[in-house]
């Protein structure tokens, strides 16, 4: 027997009222590019799971903007998108001086986080985060996009075929001229290099492990106290292994020339990535590595989220690794500011 069109308007406002409970209704603090593409892999991911709210920005004009290219709502500040009844999960992608004062408050609402990393700038207070997300059980997302791109994919696949290995060098170095008056570069909102570039770091930490020393130097040229127009930064690692590893990191005005490469040098031989080309060394012979693609990493961590909270599927990093990371890179600050070495045993 037919239904009557009420009965059919009943089931579709039905259907559509469970459709809208089953997805995650989001709140972006953010507007700048990672922002973006958090918001385009939150509409469009595949079964539609989510429902991108709100966003709010650092300037008003941003947010109207942002708000009007997604077509959502503009909030006025952070405090007031985290107390929002209408939001389950807060996605973090903002500066990183601020990142752990809202991930606290969206934990104490209730909410679900999603935190590019750094998770905190401060060791003891990213440890209480972690705490306090068991306590209210809700999920804490530290985004690692390093992990799952394709030069630490091709990494994770071959390093076996060296053996074991003896020392690694990976340099990110970016001349900018001028340089950008841009929050990465300025002291307080962006942190010491290596916590604000804790990928730097993590890649490292992910392939090999505990680390037993750390020794780290750093330098700025600036010509005001706020923004600085260069900055280098050089560690030294020695992993419980043995494995001697040298992390360099610079940006600015006053380097020339551009790197981005990681060396892998084992009994065996040796893997070498210099920008998305990889190649295997070993005795009379180099093979050709191939490197997947950087892109859609942002639609993918946001995939495994989703997953996460609708199946119960493991993620591929979990915030405690992510804070001993972040503990390297606390150990790197205060050995450049010291000079001295730091043993990771006592931290």
């Amino acid at each position: 027997m037919k239904e009557s069109k009420t009965e059919l308007v009943r089931i579709m406002y039905n259907s559509e009222a469970a459709l809208e409970k089953a997805r995650v209704r989001v709140g972006l603090v953010g507007t700048g590019y990672a922002a973006k593409l958090r918001a385009e892999a939150l509409l469009h991911n595949e079964g539609m799971r989510s429902q991108l709210i709100a966003a709010v920005g650092h300037t008003a004009e941003k947010r109207e903007t942002f708000a009007k290219e997604y077509e959502i709502e503009a909030l006025s500040s952070w405090q007031e998108l985290v107390e929002r009844q209408d939001i389950d999960l807060v996605v973090i992608s903002t500066i990183n001086r601020d990142h752990g004062a809202i991930a606290r408050a969206a934990l104490t609402n209730g909410k679900h986080v999603i935190v590019e990393y750094p998770l905190s700038l401060d060791v003891v207070e990213a440890e209480e985060l972690i705490a306090l997300a068991k306590a209210q059980q809700k999920l804490l997302h530290v985004e690692h996009l390093e992990l799952l791109g394709g030069l630490h994919q091709a990494l994770k696949k071959n390093l076996a075929k060296i053996g074991e290995v003896f020392y690694v060098r990976y340099s990110t170095i970016n001349p900018q001229n001028p340089a950008p008056r841009k929050w990465t570069y300025n002291h307080e909102l962006f942190g010491f290099p290596l916590k604000g570039a804790l990928s730097r770091l993590h890649r490292l930490t992910d392939l090999f492990g505990k680390v037993f020393t750390v020794n780290c130097h750093q330098r700025y040229w600036e010509i005001e106290p706020e923004y600085y127009q260069s900055c280098f930064c050089t560690s030294e690692l020695s992993f419980n292994s043995g494995l001697l590893a040298q992390i360099v990191y610079g940006k600015g005005e006053s380097i020339w020339q551009s790197e981005r490469k990681f060396e892998v040098h084992g009994e065996k031989g040796g893997l070498i990535f210099d920008g998305d080309t990889g190649i295997f060394i070993q005795p009379g012979e180099t093979t050709p590595i191939e490197v997947g693609p950087r892109r859609g990493l942002f639609a993918k961590d946001t995939s495994m989220v989703l997953d996460h909270l609708f199946d119960g599927t493991p993620l591929y990093v979990t915030p405690e690794e992510s804070l001993y990371t972040l503990k390297v890179a606390d150990a790197a600050q205060r050995a450049a500011q010291t000079g001295l070495t730091m043993f990771m045993k006592d931290i």
